[in-house]
């Protein structure tokens, strides 16, 4: 149990679940109206500290540098929300609201002189030691940044036919004929054959043609990089501060008198 001298060292410490994991920062600290003894700490949760969340204190225990509660965290974070009067008393609905999501029993609390329960007047909201001072406090707007999925980029290959148009030369072999007349130097090759006769005499002829073959033939790497483009934006969100006014003193902080 946490006795009042360790209330300093509960605020603004980290509280952590029953399994060790941090919940969040202990804000404020209640303490019962009959008994004096701590009873409820609120604890700062959410992305940024912008939500409180009620947990009994009666069975948490102080190790090293943080409060230990023997609650999970998300038990914790889906507490009831709870109003706090202008007096900073918690209502006997709204803690026993508390007790209730809890599950500790209204009646066997209140029935303990040690529970630290005050059934009829709730609990008071302290912040450090327990003295005659009020603490103001503002709200801090703490902007920070996500990490989303923005969309996919894909490098996809496909094939597409192209008709290309080359020109080579290619050769072929026509026929001609050519006559000579007979003279001294060929009439004895002309007189060799019968003297009339038929015959035949083939000349094969030969062309070119085109021929087209193809084959893959590596022309360039591609592939897909990110870089960041850091942009700036503005957030604009809402804050509360509170305000402290006296009663019954002038500007200064004198007490009046009556005339």
């Amino acid at each position: 149990m946490i006795t009042r001298e360790q209330i300093e060292t509960v605020l603004d410490h980290p509280v952590h679940d029953a399994r060790g994991d941090k919940i969040g920062d202990a804000r404020h600290v209640f303490f019962d109206d009959v008994t004096g003894e701590p009873e409820w700490v609120s604890v700062r949760t959410g992305l940024f500290g912008t939500s409180e969340s009620f947990v009994p204190i009666h069975d948490a225990a102080l190790v090293e540098d943080h409060l230990e509660v023997p609650y999970a965290k998300d038990q914790v974070k889906d507490a009831p929300n709870v109003d706090i009067d202008a007096g900073g008393h918690l209502s006997e609905q709204e803690e026993q609201r508390l007790y209730q999501y809890y599950g500790i029993d209204w009646d066997a609390s209140w029935q303990d002189p040690h529970a630290g329960t005050g059934r009829a007047t709730g609990t008071t909201g302290t912040t450090g030691a327990a003295d005659e001072a009020m603490t103001r406090s503002e709200e801090e707007m703490h902007v920070g940044v996500e990490r989303h999925e923005a969309g996919r980029a894909r490098l996809r290959k496909y094939v597409v036919t192209e008709e290309q148009q080359y020109t080579v030369p290619v050769r072929h072999e026509e026929v001609r004929v050519e006559r000579e007349p007979i003279t001294d130097a060929n009439r004895d090759r002309a007189m060799t054959g019968q003297d009339i006769t038929e015959a035949e005499h083939d000349v094969t002829l030969y062309e070119e043609q085109p021929v087209v073959e193809t084959r893959a033939v590596p022309k360039e790497r591609v592939r897909l990089t990110t870089e960041e483009v850091t942009e700036e934006e503005t957030v604009t969100g809402e804050v509360r501060k509170e305000r402290i006014e006296s009663e019954g003193t002038d500007e200064r902080g004198d007490q009046r008198r009556r005339p």
